[in-house]
Parts: C-alpha cells; structure tokens; sequence
C-alpha cells in the first residue's frame, strides 16, 4: 500500500495553481488536463494501484507538466517528461520552478521517433502516464502511437486517456498487441474554447481512463 497519503481535494487544489498554455497550438491538439481530470487520474493510480509511489514514470506529452508535478507530490521516485515543443517544455519548467520540484527531467522529443528507438529505454520505466492527443485534425492515429510508445517503455503499466468513441478500436488494439486493458473510469473532458476554430465556450468530451499493462506474468500486477 501507497505511504504517502495526500487527500484527492488536496492534490487538486495544488495542481490549480499550475500555469497552462498561453497560446495552445492546434496541430499538436494543446488541451491541457484540467486539475480535477489530472487530479483524479493520479489519485486513483497511487491509491488503487501503488503505481506511483517510488516508482520511475514517463510522462509522455507533458505539456505544461501538470501530470508529472502531481505524481511527485504523491512520491514518485523520479519522472521523465517528453515532449516535442520547445514552449510546453518551458512553462513546464516554470511550473517546476514555481512548485519547488528538481526530480523531474524534461526531454524533447517526438513520440514517434521515440517508439522507433526505445531500445535503450525498453521497460525502463514503471509507469507511463498520459493525456495523448486524441488523433484528430491533423493528427489521425497519433493517439495509438503515444500508446505503443508508452507500452514500449513501461515494464508494468501505461494509463491513458481516450475519446470513449474510440474504445473498440483501443481494444482491439490491445488485443493485437496481448495487453490487458481495463477501463478504469468514465469522463467528461471540459473542452473550453481555447483554439480559434471552436464555436463554443466549452464542449464536454466523452473519455475513457484507461489502464494497460503486459500480460507477460509478473510484469503485471493485479
């Protein structure tokens, strides 16, 4: 069981205060994991599943670093934070400054070019955590490979989220890929108007929080 036991009020109180994007970019689907979704991602990982504490974790797609900060409140060992733009990577080390936080190490790099040359970093990692772009606009099929990516660094588990319209594609992928997959919660992901093409000052978004992990023994815990 989890030691450090930080109330889910608490942890999304503190993951208010850290600073998201100023500009979000549409071809790279800049939505920023509001404090409550991130809050209740990270909370559920760590109390339901000890999947946080002292553990090492990727983040992939770190954006603003709102995932990465949370998981070291509740006592990750060290994070590691991709991403592919040079500006998400500099308000995420404000925020990292702001808070006070030295054991997250930013990279950038693309998730594509990373899933080709993980094997250095094969299963290096516990614990992948993420809020992928859902594949939209221009980016058709990117959600599945921040997802192979994930699966390729994570020795035990990779959680997501997914457009819940997506799930039987997801689990089929899944299946294809012998990997367990449990749809840990459902969830409304408050879109607010933020790029230029929405009409509409926020729209919720059906999605999926979803855990998976190798069927493989004992890589993955029950």
């Amino acid at each position: 069981m989890p030691r450090t036991k930080m109330k889910l009020k608490e942890l999304e109180s503190h993951l208010q205060d850290v600073d998201v994007f100023e500009k979000p970019k549409v071809v790279l689907e800049q939505y920023p994991t509001t404090p409550h979704i991130a809050g209740c991602m990270l909370h559920t990982i760590h109390t339901r599943y000890d999947d946080i504490e002292d553990k090492l974790i990727a983040d992939l797609g770190v954006g603003c670093g709102v995932l990465s900060i949370g998981a070291v409140m509740l006592g990750a060992g060290a994070v590691v934070g991709v991403d592919i733009d040079d500006d998400a990577l500099q308000v995420c080390q404000q925020n990292m400054e702001e808070f006070e936080i030295e054991n997250i190490d930013l990279v950038r790099q693309d998730i594509r070019s990373l899933a080709e040359n993980t094997c250095h970093l094969h299963k290096k990692f516990d614990t992948v955590i993420m809020n992928p772009p859902f594949g939209t606009k221009h980016n058709a099929g990117i959600d599945m490979e921040f997802l192979r990516a994930g699966l390729d660094l994570s020795s035990n588990a990779v959680y997501s989220l997914h457009k819940t319209s997506t799930r039987e594609h997801i689990t089929k992928k899944a299946s294809d890929w012998n990997v367990d997959m449990e749809v840990v919660a459902e969830l409304r992901f408050d879109l607010v108007n933020t790029l230029k093409f929405h009409k509409k000052k926020s729209v919720d978004i059906e999605v999926d929080f979803i855990r998976f992990c190798h069927k493989t023994g004992a890589m993955c815990k029950s």
